[in-house]
């Protein structure tokens, strides 16, 4: 059954009594998954449709940011690629040279957003999303963005529409390179860590964007219940909001959870039943680390069916836990590959040196033809511009 029948899975958990859904991916989301299961008292975590359109609708994101005063870049709207030409020829968003965000406004598996370095590039990137490089619902409207300067940040959180309970601060590596260089991914790795961010830009961030941002919600008639992730550029006048994702993000998701102490089912029946208030949640002080191991020819376009080597070595590696993301299994028990981002390869450790050392131990472990990960994971990064 696929994700999208969301009137399958509604029959399917009613036929089964299953007592608690999770929802994973934002397309059933979008499509108002949790608007069915709650229409059939069927107990189900994350967003009503109308609170997912913060990660399915690019322009009603920022549209939301502006009216509820949540720091965020200065954007544009439009409707046509000439629209959009024309307001980057105008010097709306600077000179030339000037880098500058284009977005579709729709989901787009990834492939939806493009930082140019001129305008050159940004009138391309137009003509890019415009010309059947992705669906075509996607684009029905383009968000330009002028491109924020700082260090990226993700910040989750559980909220039951009420109440929240924040998890310790990550930092993805979105390029594909070593030294942030090449096309933007999904995520090569990530890591948690007490130095990514300080406890007054902590309070800052929860004052001036995440109660902001649970409140608009609730004043706008559709209060926020599940997992809400805030990806976050520190700039010099403070964080600013890049997106919102309305679910877990990979690979963040596996850094942070491994340092997970609380029963994590006991956390997501408080969320649908809004008894958040009610739990502590509970984290190790540790530092965690997750290496991606992707196939060749990603994030262009991947091969697959490789056989992957070395998984029971590098499971036997203290603090070390190994998340499938594209993988397929024989019947004689050989593990291939199936996708692009195939493994994510997670460790703990008393600090993040230690989480890294024995993520990278494990990685060591692991190899078939053509596998490519990268070897700077954790290691301070330049200051940035928007990826997200």
């Amino acid at each position: 059954m696929k994700a999208t029948d969301i009137g399958g899975l509604a029959d399917f958990a009613a036929l089964e009594q299953v007592d608690l859904t999770v929802v994973g991916p934002e397309v059933p989301l979008a499509a108002g998954i949790v608007d069915i299961f709650n229409q059939r008292a069927l107990r189900i975590v994350g967003p009503a449709r109308e609170a997912a359109r913060l990660e399915s609708s690019k322009a009603f994101a920022k549209d939301f940011m502006k009216r509820h005063g949540i720091p965020t870049a200065g954007y544009r709207v439009v409707e046509s690629p000439e629209e959009a030409l024309a307001i980057l020829r105008s010097g709306e968003f600077g000179a030339p040279s000037t880098p500058v965000v284009i977005k579709a406004d729709g989901l787009a598996a990834g492939k939806g957003v493009i930082v140019a370095s001129s305008r050159e590039e940004a009138e391309a990137a137009v003509r890019e999303l415009t010309t059947g490089a992705i669906d075509t619902d996607a684009i029905r409207k383009i968000v330009i963005e002028e491109a924020l300067s700082g260090l990226e940040l993700s910040l989750l959180l559980f909220s039951d529409g009420r109440d929240f309970r924040v998890m310790p601060a990550a930092r993805d590596h979105k390029r594909l390179g070593e030294g942030d260089t090449g096309p933007n991914t999904g995520g090569m790795g990530s890591i948690t860590d007490a130095n990514i961010i300080s406890e007054s830009a902590l309070s800052q961030i929860l004052n001036t964007i995440v109660k902001p941002t649970l409140a608009g919600a609730r004043d706008d008639g559709y209060p926020f219940r599940g997992i809400l992730f805030i990806g976050l550029m520190m700039t010099a006048e403070g964080a600013k909001v890049l997106e919102y994702n309305v679910r877990f993000g990979d690979p963040e998701t596996q850094a942070i959870l491994v340092r997970l102490r609380s029963d994590l089912v006991e956390i997501c029946e408080a969320i649908a039943t809004e008894r958040l208030s009610e739990i502590q949640v509970d984290w190790s002080r540790e530092s965690s680390a997750c290496v991606v191991l992707a196939e060749r020819g990603y994030p262009q376009k991947p091969q697959t069916g490789a056989r992957i080597e070395g998984l029971d070595r590098a499971m036997k590696h203290r603090g070390v836990s190994i998340f499938h993301a594209a993988t397929e299994r024989r019947e004689n028990g050989d593990w291939l590959t199936a996708g692009g981002r195939v493994l994510g390869v997670t460790a703990v450790g008393d600090n993040l040196d230690q989480a890294l050392s024995r993520c990278y131990g494990a990685v060591s472990e692991i190899r078939w033809n053509g596998v490519q990960f990268r070897r700077d994971i954790g290691r301070p990064p330049a200051i940035g511009r928007t990826m997200a």
